[in-house]
């Protein structure tokens, strides 16, 4: 394995563990303030990039790289308002698609199309993941501070949160 694409994958390895811990103190935050689906949601989503994260080490170990478990740093785990923990969200999915996107260039730099292959379906869980994120914030945006708008937002999430752990 390149030694440049294997860092970039080190790095991935690290921004969807990052992720994952993100998600887990957003998940945690929204069970202490009462909103059960927002909790659900987040808890299903921390999961999920964890998946992402161990694809990503079981790849590079099949490919005879070295996997280095990183150290993550603090995650933000207190929030003001639902808009901000969901505008967090859109930011780190937005962060993880640049990194992406990154490691895709670089792949079709050194010729590395077995990475670049491996990778598009990340690039595709990006788009969905960063469209979710958007939708929601839109819908937060339109409820504005209205308690019961939170309330709904919060009921309605859970069936989101349903069907990812379906596909999980």
């Amino acid at each position: 394995m390149n030694a440049a694409i294997e860092k970039l994958l080190n790095n991935q390895i690290k921004y969807e563990a990052q992720a994952s811990m993100q998600y887990l103190a957003m998940a945690s935050w929204a069970d202490a303030k009462g909103y059960n689906g927002v909790a659900d949601f987040f808890y299903s989503q921390s999961e999920e990039e964890r998946v992402h994260m161990t694809k990503l080490v079981k790849f590079v170990n099949e490919r005879s790289g070295h996997v280095i478990i990183p150290e993550l740093d603090k995650s933000k785990h207190d929030f003001n308002t639902l808009n901000e923990l969901f505008e967090t969200f859109l930011k780190s999915e937005m962060f993880v698609t640049e990194q992406i996107n990154h490691v895709i260039y670089e792949c079709l730099k050194h010729k590395d199309y077995n990475v670049h292959n491996f990778m598009q379906w990340y690039v595709t869980e990006q788009l969905e993941e960063e469209a979710m994120a958007r939708t929601l914030l839109d819908k937060l945006n339109i409820i504005g501070t209205d308690k019961s708008g939170h309330y709904l937002f919060d009921r309605d999430i859970n069936a989101i949160a349903a069907s990812q752990n379906k596909t999980q």
